[in-house]
């Protein structure tokens, strides 16, 4: 267990260092690092985390290690991945903080900023197509078949939450709520559709 929390709060504090643009750029680091190199955690199962993350108030990132160091090692993971997680960024800003007039009025910081937000944007780019790619990653249950009726659903879900937030701008919290309501509907259905078949 020791040696398990000591690879968890140096990972998350790795990542925590060279995540630089906002808490989405973690969630690719995030999965490489415990999904692909360390396999603790599965693709469905992170995918699962990020969306609970993703709904809840707070930083996305912090929230992110605390749901993957709790999935890990449970109440001690998580205190050591939140750890981890906010000594960068905390150890960043206090320094910055002292010299902000110079960095507020330095050109050559606001063009380093400026290029980072194209860099930013990519990654969240790349979150968004990896997340679709486990949406749409082939399931036993499939049997072979592309079009299905969960995929066709979560497809409109997905257009549906963008225009409600991006052309009538519906408040992101009444999104996920109703998002959220829909799923749970969805789930006690599924639940009692399979009591009825037994």
């Amino acid at each position: 267990m020791n040696k398990k929390l000591f690879t968890l709060f140096f990972a998350t504090l790795k990542i925590s260092a060279f995540t630089f643009g906002g808490g989405f750029v973690i969630i690719p680091l995030l999965r490489r690092k415990f999904v692909e190199d360390l396999k603790w955690i599965d693709e469905e199962e992170m995918l699962d985390l990020i969306a609970v993350a993703q709904s809840s108030p707070g930083a996305v990132a912090v929230n992110a290690s605390i749901l993957v160091g709790y999935r890990v090692a449970g109440l001690l993971g998580a205190f050591v991945s939140v750890l981890g997680t906010i000594i960068p960024p905390l150890f960043i800003i206090s320094v910055i903080s002292f010299f902000y007039r110079a960095f507020r009025d330095n050109r050559f910081v606001n063009v380093f900023m400026a290029g980072m937000l194209c860099g930013v944007a990519a990654v969240i780019l790349d979150v968004v197509i990896s997340m679709l790619g486990i949406l749409f990653k082939n399931k036993e249950k499939d049997k072979g078949r592309f079009i299905t009726f969960d995929r066709v659903l979560s497809l409109i879900l997905l257009v549906g939450a963008f225009v409600a937030n991006r052309y009538f701008k519906i408040n992101i919290i009444f999104i996920i709520l109703a998002c959220a309501l829909f799923g749970v509907a969805r789930s006690f259905y599924e639940k009692k559709k399979g009591g009825n078949r037994s």
